[in-house]
């Protein structure tokens, strides 16, 4: 028997809601509607679902998706053991079985192929055919299915159906305002506000590169990271070239003009 509560989100994760999405989801949980997230690196997607799983007290069950997952993956296979062959649950049937919120995460990472065995747990069928095991799961009532995944990302080769795309209903996620986001840094860890402002602005200044040299600007998450450096004592400057620009390019001119922005910003 599956212990649901090894699923349950026992600590509140530090959410700052940027508008009535926390109020929304809650109405699509109610009724138990799919829910697609889109959004930019390190936004706050996966913190999110997180923290609306802990405030509905719900399981939560996530799947980082990647181009090597198959159907299999997801919903269970046989396994040998020395008893002989025994099935056992993917995290999508586990989810469906107990009831929980299954999160697959970066969805467009795995194949079309593979993101298909979703589509009868996104209607009103909301079953779940495990055709190896000649089984049909009738999703547990409290079970929804959420995804996203970074449209900045997306390609031909990379996007979703649209047959997937229209069972969803859909959040559209972007990095906080100035303000907002300083006071983010602030609450995750500790630091001053006016460190924390000048982050923020090394952050922007970033994102305005963003398809003129870089692929995706610094993201909310890396900004704590610096945050998190510099509260346990690393200075400032080398905790932003640590955490905001080493990871995201290698490309010279773009790191040298990151650089000098944080020179400027902790003169």
């Amino acid at each position: 028997m599956t212990n649901i509560e090894q699923y349950k989100v026992h600590k509140e994760p530090f959410y700052q809601a940027q508008g009535d999405e926390v109020a929304l989801y809650e109405a699509a949980y109610k009724a138990r509607l799919p829910v697609m997230v889109k959004g930019p690196t390190g936004c706050g997607k996966s913190r999110f679902i997180e923290y609306m799983a802990w405030k509905l007290n719900k399981p939560l069950i996530t799947v980082a998706c990647n181009e090597d997952m198959t159907a299999s993956d997801l919903v269970g296979r046989y396994l040998l053991d020395a008893n002989g062959t025994r099935w056992l649950d993917g995290p999508l049937t586990t989810a469906a079985r107990i009831g929980a919120i299954c999160y697959l995460d970066e969805v467009v990472e795995a194949r079309q192929d593979t993101t298909v065995v979703i589509h009868p747990l996104t209607d009103h069928r909301r079953t779940l055919p495990l055709d190896k095991k000649g089984e049909l799961i009738e999703a547990h009532p409290d079970f929804q299915l959420v995804i996203s995944y970074n449209p900045g990302y997306q390609s031909l080769m990379k996007d979703l159906k649209q047959s997937t795309k229209q069972r969803f209903t859909g959040f559209e996620f972007d990095y906080p305002d100035a303000a907002l986001e300083s006071e983010i840094l602030a609450k995750e860890t500790g630091l001053g506000i006016e460190v924390c402002s000048k982050l923020v602005q090394i952050g922007q200044a970033a994102r305005n590169l963003k398809g003129h040299g870089l692929d995706e600007g610094i993201s909310t998450r890396l900004l704590v990271y610096a945050a998190t450096l510099i509260k346990n004592g690393v200075d400032a400057k080398a905790a932003c070239r640590m955490a905001l620009v080493r990871p995201i390019t290698d490309d010279a001119d773009i790191r040298d003009t990151l650089d000098h922005a944080i020179d400027v910003s902790f003169a």
